[in-house]
């Protein structure tokens, strides 16, 4: 009876994740998309290391981009 019970929670828990993932994966929430850019909307702020001052990665990418 116990291995019964045993393999049901397993078995739930395994349909449980895969749903998880799916649902993850077919419609993501907005705190995981990405701009035009490819950058995450929540993404943190990088340090400069010559001045220790906070830099925005969107910043970067227009540098580097040269706009």
């Amino acid at each position: 009876m116990a291995k019964i019970i045993m393999d049901i929670y397993a078995l739930m828990a395994l349909v449980i994740t895969l749903a998880g993932l799916a649902w993850m994966l077919i419609a993501p929430p907005q705190s995981l998309r990405a701009d035009r850019d490819g950058v995450a909307y929540f993404t943190p702020s990088v340090i400069q290391p010559e001045t220790g001052e906070n830099v925005s990665v969107n910043d970067l990418i227009k540098n580097y981009r040269g706009d």
